[in-house]
């Protein structure tokens, strides 16, 4: 096997007295895709600071492969010291990279590159961020999290983009489906170490499950041995002083193996349960021919939907598609510009929102859940001594006085479900609850909502967690329509034939206007190319004649004899990249051709 592109060896790293990373170990082989897993906190993030070179280990070897190529894509990305979102990209792209690559992404990711850092949202953010990391086609892309403030459309095309390229890849996600359709190995970080399996996410769990029990039988049987010594020190036959103190040192040395399995078992699980209310009315939300518009946008037109005590509903949509608005409308905390809305009885909502707005960041942990002073918290009507219901939830009796804002994102998520799944209700109302959380975290609170007996109504870009939730989903077909599917998101794509539209179809499918609302429409006539236009006119054609060069030399390999006979993987390998410089090549025609012809119509020259 070739030797790898990146390998970091025996690394370790404590962090305010604590040991982190303690011997872990990461080799990322040209062409692997890589899972790179573990609890909230392990050190994953950590762990690819180390390969990018932003954080130094306290021990450990760091190789690179000379002349190797990488990009990471960090959780917060900063563009602040930008002028433009273009600039930031432009910024991350080597000597001879491709320019036009960073446009065509950034178009596909929704943006023109024009915008101003300080005016975009988080979102708009993390697609530039992509589009930075992406354009190079790196040898190695560290991605932390790339799905964050992503909606299904963006993600659905990231999932195309990184399979499309070569790029050697590990990736963070809490997006099991993501996982699972890209990567082919696993590391695992649990304990400060780290595991490799040669298989990708989708077989995980049930490698975790297989080592955590047989760790189980290992510590078993050396409580066994164990005993046994301890026996034969108090009660065998008398023998040599010397094999007495053999014994008894063995016996100690014993005891610190059972001390040092104990000290790292894995750490516990979330204990999570909502708090449920008295039972609602059978009829939880009727709606009739509901309508709201915006600046003359429909965003929700003519809905009627009738929601039962016990039904799990998820809302999906592009970003922008009303997904709010709608279910602002169903719980009765937006009027309809026509129709009705009526709500069942005795309803109790809990709503959990995706942005943490409700947590004031100057409050301390315990502040937040113990909201009324004191040391208890109410938790489904009865009341609990706050520290224990942190622990509940992973945090640690020392952090109860730790202000907000230096939370993880992950402990925010934490904090948020512990807080709102202490309130007694009937009906969960659920926005984008899987941010930040763990895998593990997130089995606990989908074992939690398929055990509430009440309502939950919950917007998410999670595939696989609305696969496992919901009995039927909510699409935003566009101009406002609304349509129920039965099932969960899979099921919607088998009966649609298609999942949620990606960005550019919708901002094409728009309402047709009249005549004479088009004519006003219609923008002025530009009077002449862009300085963009102008540069890639003069830049498109050596850039297809290169193109066409690659093109020529991957022909060439093709058609070499018994080619796939003697080595079907260089074979596939030539035929993929046969079809993306078809592809890229097809696009700069296609671009090159219209400016020519938009230059032509204006005069320029």
């Amino acid at each position: 096997m070739a030797p790898p592109l990146l390998h970091l060896q025996d690394i370790h790293l404590t962090i305010g007295g604590q040991a982190l990373l303690r011997g872990a170990e990461l080799a990322v082989h040209e062409g692997d895709s890589i899972a790179l897993v573990g609890r909230n906190g392990s050190g994953k993030s950590t762990m690819l600071k180390i390969a990018a070179d932003l954080v130094e280990a306290d021990k450990g070897e760091c190789f690179f492969q000379p002349g190797t190529t990488l990009r990471y894509l960090p959780q917060e990305p900063d563009l602040s010291a930008y002028d433009s979102v273009l600039a930031y990209v432009e910024d991350g792209l080597a000597p001879g990279d491709d320019h036009y690559r960073a446009l065509y992404l950034l178009e596909e990711l929704g943006l023109t590159g024009k915008e101003k850092p300080a005016d975009i949202s988080g979102g708009e953010a993390r697609r530039a961020a992509l589009a930075r990391v992406l354009a190079p086609q790196p040898d190695i892309l560290l991605l932390d999290e790339p799905t964050n403030h992503l909606d299904l459309p963006a993600i659905e095309w990231l999932e195309g983009e990184l399979k499309s390229i070569r790029s050697a890849k590990v990736i963070i996600s809490h997006d099991r489906r993501f996982l699972e359709n890209l990567t082919r190995h696993t590391v695992w970080i649990d304990r400060g170490t780290a595991r490799r399996s040669n298989r990708g996410f989708a077989h995980f769990e049930a490698w975790r499950d297989e080592i955590f029990a047989q760790e189980e039988i290992e510590e078993q049987k050396l409580k066994q041995k164990i005993l046994a010594e301890e026996d034969w020190i108090r009660y065998g036959v008398t023998a040599r002083r010397k094999r007495n103190v053999r014994r008894l040192g063995e016996l100690h040395n014993l005891r610190a193996k059972k001390q040092d399995m104990a000290q790292n078992r894995p750490q516990g699980d979330v204990k999570m349960s909502a708090s449920e209310g008295e039972t609602s009315g059978k009829s939880v939300v009727r709606a009739k021919s509901i309508s709201k518009a915006y600046d003359g946008r429909d965003i929700v037109h003519d809905f009627s939907t009738e929601i039962l005590r016990g039904d799990r509903i998820g809302i999906v949509g592009p970003n922008g598609a009303g997904k709010s608005t709608l279910i602002n409308l169903l719980t009765g905390g937006l009027e309809p510009d026509s129709g009705t809305i009526k709500l069942g009885t005795n309803l109790q909502m809990m709503t959990l929102d995706q942005k943490r707005e409700s947590l004031n960041p100057e409050w301390t942990l315990k502040e937040a859940l113990a909201s009324h002073g004191g040391d208890m918290v109410e938790v489904g009507g009865s009341s609990r001594h706050v520290v224990s219901y942190m622990k509940d939830f992973l945090f640690r009796p020392e952090q109860a006085r730790s202000p907000i804002n230096v939370l993880s994102g992950g402990e925010r998520g934490r904090l948020m479900l512990a807080r709102a799944l202490a309130k007694p209700s009937n009906i969960l109302v659920l926005d984008e609850p899987t941010n930040d959380l763990d895998l593990e975290t997130l089995d606990l609170l989908q074992e939690v909502i398929n055990d509430y007996s009440g309502t939950v109504l919950l917007v998410s870009h999670d595939r696989d967690f609305l696969d496992r939730i919901v009995t039927s989903t909510l699409y935003a077909e566009g101009h406002g329509v609304w349509q129920e599917y039965a099932g969960g998101y899979s099921d919607m794509v088998a009966q649609r034939g298609k999942g949620v539209e990606a960005r550019k179809a919708a901002k094409k499918d728009k309402p047709a206007k009249s005549a004479t609302a088009a004519k006003e429409a219609e923008p002025k006539q530009r009077k002449t190319l862009t300085f963009k236009d102008k540069h890639l006119l003069e830049t498109l054609p050596d850039k297809m004649a290169e193109i066409e060069g690659k093109i020529e030399r991957l022909q060439a390999r093709l058609a070499t004899p018994d080619l796939f006979a003697k080595d079907p993987e260089t074979f596939n390998k030539a035929a993929k990249a046969l079809k993306a410089n078809e592809e890229l090549l097809a696009k700069a025609e296609e671009k090159w051709l219209e400016l020519e012809i938009l230059q032509e119509e204006l005069g320029d020259s």
